[in-house]
């Protein structure tokens, strides 16, 4: 399959970063910066355009991690792709962060069956079980939701990679079946533009992509924090 040429950003968590791949090329910025992020985006989004040689219109679409996480990060993510598609005329691309975390931690550990759990506060984590059958996919199992780690239920047979820091924040609340199935946990691990953008590149493909005024986040409940 050849690849697009695509653009993506996340910016969800304390970590920022943009990503473009041209080809089978992939550049990326990313760094740690919490509440930077509106200050470093747009110069991270510049600096790949000039590295690669490419416009924004010349593109063909453009990606970002949709949420959930962070409410005035998924804001600021909304508002900058919104910005670059309408001024370009391009097609957005959504990409769920907790899918784009499951990629990545195939990627660096090999693990296909990844349990994200992200902080969402009020005593609640945003939870999402995934299976990667190989780079470029993550297969959502049931759906992402908002629960507090207590309400995690047990997970067909095998052993899974717990990822996130909802593992550590709220570790005395995980239930014993799901913590029995858990054999390694990464709890510093943030989303990178690079996995939105090899996830995008098969969501584009089969046309799951929105007009520039569609790109919104997900946020997964009414009253939002952070």
């Amino acid at each position: 399959m050849s690849c697009h040429k695509i653009l993506a950003i996340e910016t969800s968590t304390a970590a920022c970063s943009a990503a473009l791949q041209i080809g089978n090329e992939v550049i990326g910025e990313f760094e740690i910066a919490p509440r930077q992020h509106s200050e470093l985006i747009i110069s991270m989004v510049d600096k790949l355009l000039v590295e690669s040689g490419f416009s924004l219109r010349q593109l063909d679409s453009i990606a970002f991690s949709r949420g959930p996480g962070a409410f005035t990060g998924l804001r600021i993510a909304a508002g900058v792709v919104q910005g670059l598609a309408f001024a370009s005329d391009l097609p957005v691309t959504p990409v769920s962060t907790l899918a784009a975390m499951a990629h990545g931690a195939f990627r660096d550990y090999g693990t296909q069956r990844v349990l994200v759990a992200n902080d969402a506060s009020m005593k609640e984590v945003y939870f999402g079980a995934y299976y990667i059958p190989e780079l470029g996919q993550a297969n959502l199992l049931d759906e992402e939701r908002v629960i507090s780690m207590a309400d995690i239920s047990s997970l067909d047979e095998g052993e899974w990679l717990a990822l996130g820091n909802g593992w550590q924040r709220y570790a005395d609340q995980i239930p014993a079946a799901v913590a029995d199935q858990v054999h390694k946990r990464v709890i510093e691990y943030y989303p990178d533009a690079k996995e939105v953008v090899s996830l995008a590149q098969a969501l584009f493909s089969k046309g799951e992509y929105v007009a520039a005024e569609e790109a919104i986040p997900i946020y997964l409940r009414d009253k939002v924090v952070g």
